[in-house]
């Protein structure tokens, strides 16, 4: 089964649709949305991305990232992929919420192109204990924000290049 992104416009107006590794490897706008899980001693959730990812496998990453289907919502989308990607039932409120969105644009090595309106969400989830598809996801760790700061600046070659871009973007945006 092909898997489709939602293309469009920089205001975030639907203006199609696009299979998603042909939008990757063209570099079309669209929509795609980033979530930031916490616990309650402030750590965020990090995912490692599986070996079998068509790019940027076993690098670390922010909670969960991906794309909605056309027609659904960001949350909804967020929760479905949480589920398949973590494990986590849909019907447990991580109280998500969306933050900000902003446009980035990557290119990797194998060609490909991550250019996205990500709409960033942050939600909360304590003590869970995570049942994930290893064809999507290699390991998970809690890290505070600081300590993960540090680790980039450190050892950028350890994660994805939109996290670094959106971990960015997020510091920012809370700190205003």
């Amino acid at each position: 089964m092909k898997d489709y992104v939602v293309l469009v416009n920089s205001e975030d107006q639907d203006i199609g649709e696009m299979e998603k590794m042909e939008a990757h490897q063209k570099g079309v706008l669209h929509r795609a949305f980033s979530v930031f899980l916490f616990n309650s001693r402030g750590e965020t959730l990090l995912q490692r991305r599986s070996f079998s990812k068509y790019h940027s496998p076993l690098l670390w990453t922010n909670s969960c990232c991906s794309h909605p289907r056309k027609g659904e919502g960001l949350v909804e989308a967020a929760n479905r992929r949480l589920g398949e990607e973590l494990g986590i039932p849909m019907d447990l409120d991580l109280k998500l919420e969306k933050s900000f969105s902003f446009t980035y644009r990557a290119e990797f090595n194998n060609g490909l192109i991550e250019h996205e309106l990500d709409h960033v969400l942050s939600g909360f989830i304590d003590d869970y204990n995570f049942s994930f598809d290893k064809e999507e996801v290699e390991a998970v760790r809690w890290v505070t924000l600081n300590e993960l700061s540090l680790d980039i600046d450190k050892f950028p070659e350890r994660y994805t290049e939109w996290f670094k871009i959106i971990l960015n973007e997020y510091i920012n945006y809370f700190s205003l």
